[in-house]
């Protein structure tokens, strides 16, 4: 596999935290309305770091690896 472009990889990531992270938002506020900022951020980052680096993007990258590689689609090899 070619190494990806910075460009590829960094929008797969806004792809992946967006999400991720709106989510996490939504189901925390209820939780943490009452909490200052900077713990909300603190309990929101401590969730939301190992959910990325264990779970979303390694299935969004094995899932788009022909776009990040440059192949033509997702059943082609090269």
């Amino acid at each position: 596999m070619t190494k990806p472009s910075k460009h590829k990889i960094a929008l797969l990531t806004w792809l992946v935290v967006y999400p991720m992270i709106t989510v996490l938002l939504a189901v925390l506020e209820p939780l943490l309305s009452d909490v200052a900022i900077p713990l909300r951020t603190l309990v929101l980052s401590l969730i939301m770091v190992p959910a990325m680096v264990y779970g979303t993007m390694p299935f969004a990258t094995a899932r788009l690896r022909w776009w990040l590689s440059g192949t033509s689609g997702p059943g082609a090899t090269r």
